[in-house]
């Protein structure tokens, strides 16, 4: 008897429990400034999106317009920038408003595309004729690679043969490996001097060209700034980095130099006599430290046509999928997350210039973070960190981690 009121008491304290823990809050995820704006003020996803690609454009214009020598020898980047453009125009033509057509009809005009290339083309020969003939970051790997083998090679022989007494190697590891870091800094010294010697030289040699990419980028801006208007959007949350002040229209917030690099950070102004937006209680209460210059993660990158097995990646096509950032937001919200097993050299063992994920600017990334991610118990991929780039962006990639794997119906878009 005593043992049917015991079971019968424990029956009772786990549906007890159980209930308590069905009635448990759930831990609240943290929403994006996106979608934070959206709910707030009742916008569309393809408002927001639009406005981020075309930020995003903005920003390559004036960059490129800026550091044209950053883009030398990089086909590869430049494919990708071409693909985004050909995108917005096509997008452009079944969805774009008046004055996005107008815009439209302005980017063709000016042949953008082509002007790029011939001024990429142009820099590079300037480049070619001071003796840069390859991507400063290829001739860096070239070197550690030249320098770094003779000096474990020296190493090994003094540790096999008892040359010096052991206790001398740690002076003589020291001196060796600081060879390396010296020659890079050579290197890139001699890449900033370059840069600083010819930048004028080539503006001035290419100045219509360059004032018709600017022109380009004023558009862009001044297309943005009317849209986040007339959707009220509060400008001052709006927070983006150029490399130039030659634009009208924004309010300057700080601004930085790096080795010579200039960036500035704004923001879009009201026009005179308008009085600002007020910003969204929703934000105010739930996200404050937005206003401090915190930004969703925007800039990922999938790798797509992947092919490897085993988690092992032998090739695959860098794609920048910057307009499906809320909804990859969102997936690695529902996603737990373990380290990779493998460091990523072993994961894509192939990693290089030709084969490699890039930043906005076009820099190679430097990954530093491999994670596997499970979506819902019922589907794992790689997100690759990437080390924040000197252009100040940051990069993320996904990838497949076996080209057989089964993508659920509702992230096929994004992988």
């Amino acid at each position: 008897m005593n043992d049917i009121e015991n079971e019968k008491n424990t029956e009772t304290e786990s549906s007890e429990k159980e209930e308590q823990k069905g009635k448990e809050p759930k831990k609240s995820k943290r929403k994006t400034q996106t979608q934070l704006l959206q709910e707030a003020l009742g916008l569309e996803p393809d408002d927001t999106k639009d406005v981020e690609k075309k930020l995003f454009l903005a920003r390559f214009f004036d960059y490129f317009s800026e550091e044209p020598f950053d883009f030398i020898y990089k086909d590869r980047s430049i494919e990708l920038y071409k693909k985004e453009i050909n995108n917005f125009l096509e997008n452009i033509e079944t969805a774009g408003t008046e004055e996005d057509k107008l815009l439209k009809k302005s980017l063709e005009g000016k042949d953008i595309i082509k002007l790029i290339i011939q001024l990429k083309e142009k820099a590079e020969e300037l480049a070619f004729l001071n003796g840069i003939k390859k991507p400063v970051e290829k001739r860096l790997r070239i070197i550690s690679l030249v320098t770094t083998l003779p000096i474990f090679g020296v190493l090994i022989i003094i540790m096999i043969f008892n040359l010096v007494p052991i206790w001398y190697l740690f002076p003589i590891l020291c001196v060796l490996c600081m060879a390396p870091q010296l020659v890079r800094g050579s290197i890139l010294r001699k890449w900033h001097q370059f840069k600083e010697e010819h930048r004028n030289e080539f503006y001035s040699d290419n100045r219509s060209d360059v004032m018709i990419l600017k022109g380009c980028t004023q558009e862009f801006l001044d297309n943005i700034r009317n849209k986040l208007i007339d959707l009220k959007v509060p400008l001052q949350l709006i927070k983006f980095v150029l490399h130039s002040r030659d634009f009208e229209n924004l309010d300057l917030i700080n601004e930085k130099t790096h080795r010579g690099a200039h960036q500035y950070f704004f923001s879009f102004a009201y026009p005179e006599g308008m009085e600002p937006f007020p910003i969204p209680d929703i934000i105010l209460q739930q996200q404050p430290e937005l206003m401090d210059g915190d930004k969703p993660e925007k800039n990922f990158i999938v790798l797509t046509e992947m092919k490897g097995k085993s988690g092992i990646i032998s090739s695959f096509i860098p794609t920048l999928k910057t307009e499906l950032s809320d909804k990859i937001n969102t997936m690695l919200n529902e996603c737990d997350f373990t380290s990779a097993p493998t460091n990523f050299k072993e994961i894509i063992p192939n990693y290089s210039l030709d084969l490699g994920i890039f930043c906005l600017c076009g820099e190679i990334t430097e990954i530093i973070n491999s994670k596997i991610c499970n979506y819902k118990s019922q589907f794992k991929f790689y997100l690759f960190e990437a080390e924040k780039c000197e252009c100040g962006e940051k990069i993320y990639a996904l990838s497949l981690m076996d080209e057989v794997d089964k993508i659920p119906d509702e992230l096929k878009e994004i992988f």
